[in-house]
């Protein structure tokens, strides 16, 4: 457009008058119009540029020299674009690949548990109505057995001795009552003053070895409570895996039996296989529980020993000096097993005990 312009301002005619002189041109004359003209289509052209630059999605790349054909030029935007979607498509894949293989896992853990639970099910069906053989240890059995009676007798005596300690200290905020009611009384009535004087003094004396009494129930409690919920129940939770374990055992035996009883082909062959590997685990596993269990049987009678000679001696010289009013020998029995009072108020512990 710029060219045609120039074309057109060059081949313009200049006005001759009649003398053959020039014609002065006006102000606005054409040439001064063609000059002004093309300077402000520069001027909107370069600023058209600078604002809406190249864009790099559309930059072509020439092959050829300058002056070639459109054959040669290659768009940077679909050279762009296929790797884009090159990249994409490769992290989908991978991503894919990794749900796949977490399902694929998942799917093979369910199907173990699947089978190992519809075996042991069919073995303890079968022992509970006679048709299957189960593996038995007496010696072991009995040792359980025992436990089992012997947790739910101290079981017993736990909640005896909680009713006891419960009861015994409501007499003895009643006893501490009373006692402040008497010397109330004796403050009041002057004619019965030593009369109510000395039953507040023998409430208060008794409140007090009460109090010395409940410190060494109260330690007793504690002490039969860790041995029956603690000690004891772990024994019963590993005995629990032991039974878990001679159960899946009887069911891997029973399954290789029942194989090794088959036809001998290549596909009975390698279940055969497969099924001694399993029994082989189980027998292991079942083994190590069983030995598990025999120790912890063996330590926990003697820790059982240990523990309720000295929590029985303790039961019975602190009730034994509280009845016989010998307060003494009551503090004296709570010295012996290390057995500290919380002082009056004292139950909820200072800031410095709780940092």
């Amino acid at each position: 457009m710029t060219d045609s312009i120039m074309s057109k301002a060059a081949t313009m005619e200049i006005p001759i008058n009649s003398n053959g002189d020039t014609g002065t041109l006006p102000e606005d004359d054409s040439l001064e119009q063609a000059a002004q003209l093309q300077w402000n289509l520069d001027e909107k052209d370069l600023q058209q540029v600078m604002v809406s630059g190249p864009n790099l999605n559309e930059t072509s790349i020439v092959s050829g020299g300058y002056g070639g054909t459109a054959e040669g030029i290659i768009p940077t935007s679909s050279i762009k674009g296929s790797n884009m979607h090159h990249s994409s498509s490769s992290s989908s894949m991978t991503a894919e690949q990794t749900t796949r293989g977490v399902a694929v896992e998942k799917l093979e853990t369910v199907k173990k548990w699947g089978l190992n639970t519809y075996k042991c099910t069919k073995q303890m069906i079968s022992e509970r109505f006679g048709r299957g053989s189960r593996t038995v240890d007496l010696e072991l059995e009995a040792q359980i057995e025992v436990l089992r009676d012997t947790k739910r007798k101290y079981e017993n005596v736990l909640r005896l001795a909680r009713a006891l300690t419960n009861h015994f200290y409501n007499m003895v905020q009643t006893q501490h009552a009373l006692g402040d009611t008497f010397a109330e009384l004796s403050q009041k009535s002057p004619e019965l003053r030593d009369e109510f004087g000395y039953n507040s003094e023998t409430q208060k004396l008794l409140c007090k070895n009460g109090e010395t009494l409940l410190g060494a129930i109260n330690f007793f409690v504690s002490s039969i409570n860790t041995l029956v919920n603690k000690t004891m129940e772990d024994t019963l939770m590993t005995i629990k895996m032991y039974e878990n374990a001679r159960l899946e055992f009887d069911a891997y035996r029973a399954d290789l039996e029942e194989l090794s009883m088959g036809p001998r082909d290549a596909v009975a062959m390698a279940r055969i296989d497969t099924a001694q590997q399993q029994y082989h685990v189980h027998k292991e596993k079942y083994e190590r529980l069983r030995s598990d269990v025999t120790i912890k049987l063996k330590f926990l009678e003697e820790n059982k020993v240990k523990v309720m000679h000295k929590q029985l001696l303790l039961f019975h010289n602190a009730i034994s000096a509280y009845f016989a009013g010998n307060q003494q020998q009551l503090e004296e029995t709570l010295k012996q097993f290390n057995i500290k009072l919380r002082p009056p108020g004292a139950d909820k512990p200072s800031w410095l005990e709780e940092q």
